[in-house]
């Protein structure tokens, strides 16, 4: 992508990710990103940046249950900078480091109201199945998305 840098995640890149999350997705979103994702899964998340600093993130990584399936736990994108196709950037670059660790399928959540997730996910070729009732509890319906890569 023209102007942004695309590398994969340090653990120290934490403190600048937890600094922009909450505004960048106009809601408290902090406690959904705890500092062991980027201790324990810097290698499969990646960092986007350009001249005005961190310009999106990408935290993903391969299930430690299932060894073909790999996970996106979550994923930002600066205000300024969206719609000019760096989510995409950001998952394709996930889906090859997928691919190089001989996952054959890509999985995402988000929530039932969460409709630009949901036509992100569907414009990437995502089946999108839901709501799950009760998938993450009770009366915590969510929307998931698989896709092979």
């Amino acid at each position: 992508m023209v102007g942004h840098e695309i590398r994969r995640a340090r653990p120290d890149d934490y403190d600048s990710i937890i600094g922009v999350v909450d505004n960048w997705w106009g809601r408290a979103a902090v406690h959904n990103l705890p500092r062991m994702f980027l201790d324990h899964f810097h290698r499969t998340s990646l960092i986007a940046s350009d001249d005005n600093g961190i310009s999106g993130f990408l935290v993903g990584f391969g299930s430690p249950s299932d060894p073909y399936t790999a996970y996106i736990h979550f994923v930002a994108v600066r205000p300024d900078a969206r719609k000019a196709g760096l989510g995409r950037t950001l998952y394709e670059a996930f889906f090859t480091i997928a691919r190089s660790d001989n996952r054959t399928t890509v999985t995402a959540i988000t929530s039932p109201a969460n409709f630009t997730s949901i036509d992100f996910h569907r414009s990437l070729g995502f089946a999108v199945a839901g709501p799950v009732p009760d998938y993450n509890g009770p009366g915590r319906a969510l929307i998931t998305f698989s896709r092979p890569v």
